[in-house]
C-alpha cells in the first residue's frame, strides 16, 4: 500500500469505517477520538454507561441509532494528531444502509473494513468471509477507494488470538487476489480494550507493525484529477454587473472543476451545443482571480456570450470524454425494489439529469466467489454489469480514468429516492 509523500504530508485523510453488522466500527472510532485525546471530559462523561465508558455512543448520534444499538446513517467526526488531521466517516453495517456506505466511500481517500472475529469459524484455514465484508470490500473496489485496511478486532475475546489471526488473514488475502484488490493491509485490533488502535501492542497475536493510528497517519490523501484535462460542470450562473469583478463577459459560471485546472486563456467548448470559447477570468470561492485545480470550486468568465446553463459542461478540445446516447455500466443497486429491464429512471451526473432506460442486464457478481452470472433482475444490495439506453447524450469518461466523469447516480422518478450508484466501462 502507497504511503503518504511530501506534497500530502498536511492533507487531511477522509476515511471510513465499514464491515459487517456489529463488527465494531462505532467502538473503534471512539477509542480513536478518546486514545487520541479528540473527546472533552463533558462529552465523555455523557457516554457512561453503568460506570463505563459506551465508545460507540460517540459516533451513533440518532436516538434510533443508540436505543437500538446500530449505525443507521454515516456520522462524520474529525480529529488530529501531531502528525495529521483525519475526517471519519462511521458508515451503517446493515444491508438495507448499504446506499449510506457507497455514499461515504465515493469521497473518501481510504477505508477500514472491521471483521469481528467472534463470527467467524477461525479455527479453519478455509474460513468464509461474512458476505457484508465481501460486499463493502467490493463496492471499495469499484468506488476506487485507494488504501484499504482490514482490522481483524475482537481478538481479545477468542481463544487463540494468534490462530484466529493468522487464519482470517489467509482468507482475507486469498479473496483479495481473486477480486484483484492489491492496496490493502491487515492488522490485528481489539477496539474494546485499545490493542494496536492508537499504540502498537507489539507482538500481539504475533503481529509487529504499527498501529491503526500510524498507518492511517501514512497513508496518502486522494489526489485532485488535475492531471488530465480540464472539465467542469457548471452548477450556477449568476448574472454580475460590477465591471470591477469581471472585465468581459456579465455571467461568472460556478462549480467544482472536476478535472485538470482553471486558467485563464484556455479554449474550451461548451456542451451540449459544441460552442467554443476561451477563459479570461478565474474566480476562486472567495471571488480572488487565481488558478483553480480539480476538487476545488471556481467561478469562470467566458470572452464573450454563450448559452450556458445549469448542468452543462466547460471543457478542453481535448478532454478523453465521450458522448453518447448508450452506456456501459458497472451498477451497485441500492433500491429495496430489484432492477428489472424496461424500468425508466433518472440519471444525475454531475448536475444534468437525464431520463434513461434499462436496456439489457448482462450479468450479475456472485459476491461469493466473484463469478459472474447471467441475470434477469439486479436485487437490493447487488453489483452487476447494465446497458443503459439515455434520452440525452451524456459526455462521460471511464470511471477508472476519472472518479468525477465516470461516476453517476440513478434516482427513481417517482420515489425521488437514490436507486443506484454507477460507474460507467465505456
Amino acid at each position: 500500500m502507497d504511503t503518504i509523500n511530501l506534497t500530502q504530508q498536511h492533507a487531511a485523510l477522509r476515511f471510513i469505517t465499514c464491515g459487517s453488522v456489529d463488527d465494531g466500527k462505532s467502538t473503534l472510532i471512539g477509542r480513536l477520538l478518546v486514545d487520541s485525546k479528540s473527546v472533552l471530559q463533558d462529552h465523555l462523561t455523557g457516554v457512561q454507561r453503568h460506570g463505563a465508558t459506551n465508545l460507540a455512543l460517540l459516533t451513533d448520534g440518532l436516538s434510533a441509532e443508540r436505543e437500538q444499538g446500530i449505525t443507521i446513517d454515516v456520522a462524520y467526526r474529525y480529529f488530529s494528531t501531531e502528525q495529521r488531521k483525519f475526517i471519519i466517516g462511521d458508515a451503517p453495517g446493515h444491508e438495507q444502509y448499504t446506499r449510506n456506505m457507497v455514499t461515504a466511500a465515493s469521497s473518501a481517500d481510504a477505508a477500514v473494513v472491521l471483521i469481528d472475529a467472534t463470527k467467524l469459524e477461525w479455527q479453519k484455514k478455509n474460513l468464509q468471509l461474512l458476505p457484508q465484508t465481501r460486499r463493502h470490500t467490493l463496492l471499495l473496489q469499484l468506488l476506487r477507494v485507494q488504501s484499504i485496511i482490514f482490522a481483524i478486532n475482537k481478538l481479545d475475546a477468542v481463544v487463540d488470538s494468534t490462530l484466529a489471526y493468522e487464519n482470517i488473514k489467509l482468507a482475507l488475502d486469498d479473496f483479495m487476489t481473486r477480486a484483484n484488490i492489491h492496496t490493502s493491509t491487515c492488522i490485528p485490533i481489539s477496539a474494546l480494550v485499545g490493542f494496536n488502535v492508537v499504540t502498537a501492542q507489539d507482538g500481539w497475536c504475533g503481529y509487529h507493525g504499527p498501529s491503526l493510528l500510524e498507518l492511517l497517519e501514512k497513508l496518502p490523501a486522494t489526489t485532485g484529477e488535475s492531471n488530465l484535462d480540464f472539465s467542469f460542470p457548471v452548477q450556477w450562473v449568476e448574472k454580475y454587473h460590477d465591471s470591477s469583478v469581471i472585465t468581459q463577459g456579465r455571467r461568472i459560471y460556478w462549480g467544482r472543476v472536476s478535472t485538470g485546472v482553471a486558467k485563464v486563456g484556455q479554449t474550451v467548448r461548451i456542451f451540449p451545443g459544441d460552442q467554443s470559447s476561451q477563459i479570461v477570468q478565474v474566480l476562486n470561492h472567495t471571488r480572488e482571480e487565481s488558478d483553480v485545480h480539480a476538487g476545488l470550486s471556481a467561478g469562470l468568465i467566458l470572452d464573450r456570450e454563450v448559452d450556458v446553463s445549469r448542468g452543462d459542461w466547460i471543457l478542453s478540445p481535448t478532454a478523453p470524454v465521450q458522448e453518447n446516447k448508450e452506456l456501459k455500466v458497472t451498477m451497485a443497486w441500492l433500491d429495496d425494489t430489484p432492477l428489472v429491464s424496461g424500468r425508466v429512471y433518472l440519471a444525475l451526473h454531475g448536475h444534468r439529469s437525464v431520463k434513461v432506460k434499462i436496456q439489457q442486464i448482462i450479468h450479475r457478481l456472485d459476491i461469493h466467489d466473484l463469478s459472474k452470472m447471467p441475470a434477469s433482475e439486479l436485487p437490493s444490495n447487488t453489483i452487476g454489469d447494465v446497458l443503459l439506453q439515455l434520452q440525452q447524450s451524456l459526455v462521460t469518461a471511464p470511471f477508472a480514468n476519472s472518479r468525477s466523469l465516470g461516476a453517476m447516480v440513478l434516482i427513481d422518478p417517482v420515489k425521488h429516492t437514490t436507486s443506484a450508484a454507477v460507474m460507467v466501462q465505456a
